[in-house]
């Protein structure tokens, strides 16, 4: 029994090593595949040209992504297998520094090239070829890391790869500035010419752009491999820094932050000795112009409220209110633009960037925009004015407040409603004080036993009798409907509008008081229900 136990046993370990063997040797195979043909292409690379060039270049790179992802997951497992890995990393690292040879075979026949007419597309395919080129440099950092690993003695590959990048990286500092010079000139050259500016200029300022793009890209690849390499970048990370504009990760150090400060400190210290009285003075004047905008925008306001107040034209209190608040804000934009001017800003690119940031916003506020129509149809035809009882987007209330975009309105029960001015005018608006007179509308019953000429009489005594019912119009007394269970008489008064609810509130109650007292019923609906018996 154990015999065969040993047996089954031995069988098993026996099929593992071969499954283990036959997975080892297909890496293998697969590696050496990748090797070989990333090695045929470099050899057909040195002889080819053109697009044809370009497209061995793309094979290249693509196999030699394959292979260094699949380098990259054997690295991954643990634990490592030195003895098949160390190979493949050490030809990896070979065919990365054939490749990158490649790209610097090329980059030097394209400065060779430099000193005719197209210098700005030879400069350009120079930085898009160093853009190119920093992926290989960084996959040779990761091989040389995978390779420590792997105690694989790299010193001098890690000691000429650290060189490399030293003076590529000053270099493309050097660009940097370089580009951002030219890049300025540009930009001013184009400025100067305003409206007149070319497509020449425009496509230099474009291509520049990119240009610097570029470099501050690869030089942020430089300055991360040599971050890995424990080199002091610290003034090449000012150069990226005064390039984006932005305060990353990288730049946040002691080092960094130390020099843009001093170089800070010593640029506003020499633009204050050599400019800070002029700025002074300019800035007293911005700050004289405005308060003196602002003394004579409030006086603008008092002259014009007292016109528009009074003038013949009969202004509504809304249309008062809008000139005056528009007449002080006119006075001080005006003012506004002047000290603007005084401190250098030109006046003519700002009033144009402020139309073309006003159809932006037109689009954006589509629906203050309508509210604002209809702000200035409101005052225009005065519908209502401040103190008018209105009824309006299903509110009833008193006219408080009122601007361009929306009118507030207190409630009888005293809440305070804003409504935008597009509910207001796309609606039915009853203007109820905007006449001096108002009919209270009231119907009352009597029964049909009671004495007609008597309540009509009664009711005449009760309506004539009350202070606040106008004699002009005359009051109208009549039957009116001779009901289910009642004779109903309309009484209609007619009073002041602030005096509605006074006299409808009276009367009813004084009805019921004299209705008492006079015998007459007020009757309540009935039904009689006869029943038969057969």
């Amino acid at each position: 029994m154990y015999r065969t136990i040993s047996l089954i046993m031995l069988t098993v370990m026996t099929l593992i090593g071969t499954q283990v063997q036959a997975k080892e040797v297909d890496i293998a195979s697969e590696l050496s595949s990748l090797h070989q043909s990333i090695d045929r292409d470099v050899v057909q690379l040195r002889l080819e040209q053109g697009e044809l060039s370009q497209f061995t270049e793309y094979r290249i790179q693509q196999k030699s992504a394959q292979l260094h992802q699949r380098l990259k997951k054997l690295m991954n497992v643990a634990p490592l297998d030195v003895e098949q890995l160390a190979p493949y990393v050490t030809e990896h690292l070979k065919l990365i520094e054939e490749i990158d040879a490649h790209y610097l075979q090329s980059i030097t026949a394209l400065k060779l090239m430099l000193g005719k007419d197209n210098d700005a597309d030879i400069m350009m395919q120079l930085t898009n070829r160093e853009l190119e080129r920093d992926g290989m440099l960084q996959a040779k950092s990761v091989a040389l890391n995978w390779a420590e690993q792997l105690s694989i003695n790299t010193a001098n590959v890690k000691q000429k790869f650290t060189s490399s990048l030293l003076e590529r990286a000053d270099n493309l500092d050097s660009l940097v500035h370089y580009t951002q010079s030219r890049l300025k000139v540009a930009v001013d050259d184009a400025s100067l010419a305003g409206k007149d500016v070319s497509s020449e200029q425009t496509a230099k300022v474009t291509q520049l752009n990119e240009r610097l793009s570029h470099s501050s890209s690869s030089l942020r690849v430089a300055v991360q491999l040599l971050d890995d390499l424990d080199q002091d970048t610290s003034e090449l990370k000012q150069t990226l820094f005064s390039t984006s504009g932005n305060i990353t990760q990288g730049v946040l150090n002691l080092d960094v932050a130390s020099s843009l400060l001093e170089q800070w400190l010593a640029t506003a210290k020499h633009q204050a000795i050599d400019n800070g009285p002029s700025v002074v003075f300019k800035v007293f004047i911005f700050l004289l112009i405005l308060m003196i905008a602002n003394m004579i925008g409030k006086g603008v306001e008092k002259l014009v409220r007292k016109a528009v107040s009074n003038s013949k034209l009969n202004f509504s209190k809304l249309l008062q209110e809008f000139f005056t608040s528009l007449s002080g804000k006119a006075v001080f934009t005006i003012g506004v633009l002047i000290a603007l001017s005084q401190l250098g800003f030109e006046l003519g690119p700002l009033l144009a960037g402020f139309g073309v940031a006003g159809v932006i916003i037109g689009f954006a506020l589509q629906d203050t925009l309508s509210n604002f129509a209809s702000g200035m149809m409101i005052l225009v035809y005065r519908p209502y004015d401040v103190g008018d009882l209105i009824n309006a987007a299903g509110v009833t209330g008193k006219v408080s407040h009122m601007n361009l975009v929306s009118t507030t309105i207190k409630t009888l029960d005293n809440q305070r409603l804003i409504i935008p001015n597009n509910k207001i005018w796309g609606d039915t608006i009853n203007n109820i004080t905007v006449e001096h007179q108002r009919r209270v509308d009231m119907t009352f019953g009597i029964g049909y036993g009671d004495d007609i000429e008597k309540a009509e009489r009664v009711l005449k005594d009760i309506v004539t009798s009350h202070p606040k019912v106008l004699k002009s119009p005359a009051p109208m007394i009549k039957l009116h409907v001779l009901g289910e269970s009642s004779v109903d008489f309309i009484v209609r008064p007619w009073a002041k509008p602030e005096d509605y609810w006074d006299v409808y509130w009276d009367i009813t109650r004084e009805v019921k008081m004299r209705f008492d007292r006079e015998n007459i019923s007020i009757p309540f609906p009935q039904r009689d229900v006869h029943v038969y018996q057969n």
